[in-house]
């Protein structure tokens, strides 16, 4: 059993920066190829980000390339995201997730363990 935990949202205002943390259980947390998702208000959850084992790979949405970026300290079993220059429709609960399967990150489906979410609002 895999627990995620995530921390870090808030309310924030356009243009400001916050960082989530997601601390995962486990020996193993080097094994894991860790992934950020969001799902905002009545709408579908989307990829957001994901780094590979080892953090030499990384992938983004296109929303949020430039101003988010993934990163991880196997040492610690802790991913980040570091989000900068916040827009509105970044609002939305974000998730960490993981997989140990070595497919396209960017799919939902490829993971097994979530989080509960913390929730970003951004205000205009």
């Amino acid at each position: 059993q895999v627990q995620l935990v995530e921390s870090g949202g808030g309310l924030v205002q356009a243009g400001d920066s916050l960082r989530l943390s997601c601390a995962a259980s486990g020996r193993t947390f080097s094994t894991y190829i860790m992934g950020w998702f969001r799902q905002a208000p009545g709408k579908e959850r989307e990829f957001v980000a994901a780094i590979s084992r080892s953090g030499g790979t990384l992938y983004y949405t296109d929303s949020v390339k430039g101003r988010f970026t993934i990163s991880r300290d196997n040492a610690k079993n802790t991913v980040y995201l570091q989000m900068s220059s916040l827009k509105p429709e970044d609002t939305a609960v974000y998730y960490c997730a993981r997989t140990v399967i070595d497919g396209n990150p960017r799919y939902d489906a490829l993971y097994d363990y979530w989080g509960q979410g913390t929730q970003v609002t951004v205000s205009s």
